[in-house]
């Protein structure tokens, strides 16, 4: 059984798009009640299909102008779960991905600046135990920043 239905989709690609759309445009455009639309959040909300709110930010307004992706290699790839409680630690840490391929780890960092970047590996990611490389690789802008597609039918 799906935790999800038609309308349930419906209702995530139009709240995905402006999480502070008012609910009754929402049930205007579903063509159902402003009440509905409230009990179908909070389901999804205690099913933890919608796992957060907010708003975004934009890190070089706030003084985080360099954005970096972090490729770590581990000793052994088992230590993802010692390492990530590490990661945690660190608050310009920002994502943090086990992956396939050249790293053990992918990690998005925002940083001050290029010094601070620097404090951030030498001193702060490289020093955790289990670490035994990192690969840096700046990005110099974003183009998309985006939610996955949601499919329904109309």
């Amino acid at each position: 059984m799906d935790k999800i239905d038609n309308l349930d989709r419906k209702i995530l690609e139009i709240i995905m798009k402006n999480a502070r759309i008012p609910s009754k445009d929402v049930a205007e455009v579903c063509g159902v009640s402003r009440a509905a639309i409230h009990q179908r959040i909070q389901r999804m909300i205690d099913l933890n299909v919608i796992t957060g709110s907010g708003y975004h930010v934009d890190p070089r307004v706030v003084g985080y102008k360099t954005c970096t992706y972090i490729g770590v290699n581990l000793e052994r790839g088992n230590m993802y779960r010692k390492v990530v409680p590490e990661l945690e630690k660190i608050p310009e840490v920002v994502e943090c991905h086990f992956t396939t391929g050249p790293y053990s780890m992918l990690v998005k960092v925002f940083a001050r600046d290029n010094e601070h970047l620097m404090d951030l590996l030498n001193n702060h990611i490289q020093m955790i135990p289990g670490v035994v490389g990192t690969e840096t690789l700046i990005s110099l802008d974003h183009s998309i920043q985006r939610e996955f597609p949601i499919e329904y039918k109309k």
